[in-house]
């Protein structure tokens, strides 16, 4: 078994590829990986089923300040996708320190939070190159077929697409601002040996717009791979398909949303309540979600019920619904996510999303069918079909409040924009606590909708429910322009200095 050491984000990635990490071969047992020889890795179909399970535990325990594993705090989808999201938009509170930084925007080339993101995305995208390179020679040595074969590099390809998409929207201008400006390097080939970092240090930053071609390319062949119906713990053709929805969202393809949206009808569904979808993981509305278990989870430092759950159920409570939210005009007081999927104590409101706060066993929902759904009704919208828009819009909406709250019609909207509002703002009530918030606001800055991030309750202010169920002001801060380079995260230093060949440039600003 080879061995090196490292010391930059390239070799270390090269050096976990060397090691051939894997994991157990159950999807619901994500324990610590087992080294075998790289040479080997390959040779037996349940090797190639534990290395593929090693990307997903790649993308659910992650990298953090120089460690994986336990103390990764759910970098990038066992959890820090959705709070890195939350806490850079304005609709979730930063009731601590621990996520200031982001919350305040704070961040700078040296930071953990920005950091973990990148380094742990391109961990979990060359992972899942080694698997792709490796696939098809694992096939013709008949250590596996050809629908074993086309469902792992449907995985994979999916992976890939899902971290690429993420550094995006954190890393870079959004696509509907220009297509042309600066993305991030969009990495197909595995480093699995030394000699390959050095390679692929002169893979530079493409456009966004090429970035987002590439996207489609890997989720376009994985929607062919894939197939449909399986547990909700492993990619399915669906979850190709929804995020291509979420994708053409943000490239304002509304078409495209609309016919992505069409192929998951029939499949999968809304529930009748949208607290279902938090209680019943194999439900009919979620398209994919990383597992975790008691054994392979964030850990207390990361994990969503743990972070975001009441400390009077014994959670660690860092994050709260802001205030500003829950006082809005547009979140109806009888809206049952208000009372089934919040929770609250003498100091504010928590989430109720994530109940599990002592296994921390809730699973990271990163497709739902909602959010297709929402996705083609903002479609609808933007094309001039407001009926079927509407129709859509409601389908989320009604299931939440008693029928005597009645259904939006076309005489509620003088206009497009005042039922494209009424869209924006649905998403924001419907994906509380999942990280969707900042998408909407990167994409919708990018467009000119938005002028940037809205202010926010000063963190750490908010330190009584009467900010929640009371006309106390609101202390409010933090908003950010678009054009601050801030709104973008810097390229972490290691990345720059320790690429000795062709560093990529930073973010203007930093």
């Amino acid at each position: 078994m080879k061995k090196i050491r490292f010391r930059n984000i390239k070799l270390g990635i090269a050096a976990i590829a060397i090691a051939g990490i894997t994991s157990s071969c159950e999807v619901t047992d994500l324990s610590p990986a087992n080294l075998i020889p790289d040479e080997e890795s390959f040779g037996t179909a349940a090797r190639v089923e534990s290395l593929v399970l090693g990307v997903y535990e790649a993308a659910q325990q992650g990298f953090y300040l120089g460690s994986a594993g336990q103390a990764g705090r759910g970098y990038p989808f066992g959890a820090a996708n959705v709070q890195q999201g939350d806490m850079r938009g304005e609709d979730m509170y930063n009731d601590q320190l621990f996520y200031e930084i982001t919350y305040i925007a704070a961040h700078t080339p040296f930071s953990a939070n920005n950091n973990g993101m990148w380094i742990s995305i391109y961990r979990m995208v060359n992972r899942a190159n080694i698997v792709l390179e490796s696939l098809d020679a694992a096939l013709q040595n008949g250590v596996i077929t050809q629908e074993v074969r086309n469902t792992l590099r449907g995985e994979m390809l999916f992976m890939r697409a899902l971290g690429h998409h993420e550094l995006l929207t954190h890393f870079a201008r959004p696509y509907m601002d220009d297509p042309s400006s600066m993305g991030v390097p969009y990495r197909r080939v595995a480093i699995n040996d030394v000699p390959l970092v050095a390679e692929n240090e002169t893979l530079g930053r493409t456009t966004v717009g090429e970035d987002y071609a590439l996207i489609l390319a890997d989720l376009n062949e994985a929607e062919e791979l894939l197939p449909l119906t399986r547990n909700h713990a492993r990619v399915r053709r669906g979850a190709a398909i929804a995020l291509k929805s979420r994708v053409m969202l943000h490239m304002g393809n509304w078409q495209g949303v609309i016919d992505e949206h069409a192929k998951l009808a029939g499949t999968y569904s809304l529930m009748d309540s949208p607290v279902t979808p938090f209680r019943t993981v194999n439900s009919a509305e979620n398209i994919f979600s990383f597992v975790h278990t008691a054994e392979s989870n964030a850990g207390v430092n990361g994990a969503l019920p743990s972070m975001y759950g009441n400390p009077a159920r014994g959670a660690r409570g860092l994050v709260k619904v802001s205030p500003l939210i829950w006082r809005s005009d547009f979140w109806h007081t009888e809206d049952i996510r208000r009372t089934e999927l919040t929770d609250r104590n003498a100091g504010g409101i928590y989430t109720f999303k994530y109940t599990d706060v002592v296994t921390r066993t809730d699973p990271n929902p990163i497709l739902r069918y909602a959010e297709s759904v929402l996705n083609a009704a903002e479609a609808n919208a933007r094309l001039g079909n407001n009926s079927l828009a509407i129709e859509l819009l409601n389908s989320v909406r009604d299931r939440a409040l008693p029928s005597t709250v009645p259904s939006f019609t076309t005489a509620d909207f003088a206009n497009t924009d005042e039922l494209l509002t009424a869209i924006f703002n649905e998403r924001r009530i419907e994906f509380l606590a999942e990280g969707r918030r900042w998408a909407d606001i990167h994409r919708l800055s990018g467009e000119g909708r938005m002028p940037g991030i809205p202010l926010k309750a000063t963190s750490r202010s908010i330190t009584s429910l009467d900010f929640y169920t009371t006309d106390r002001a609101i202390p409010t801060d933090h908003d950010l322009l678009y054009t601050s380079n801030l709104f973008v995260w810097p390229i972490p230093i290691d990345e720059i200095v320790n690429n000795s060949q062709t560093p990529i440039p930073q973010n203007p600003g930093y």
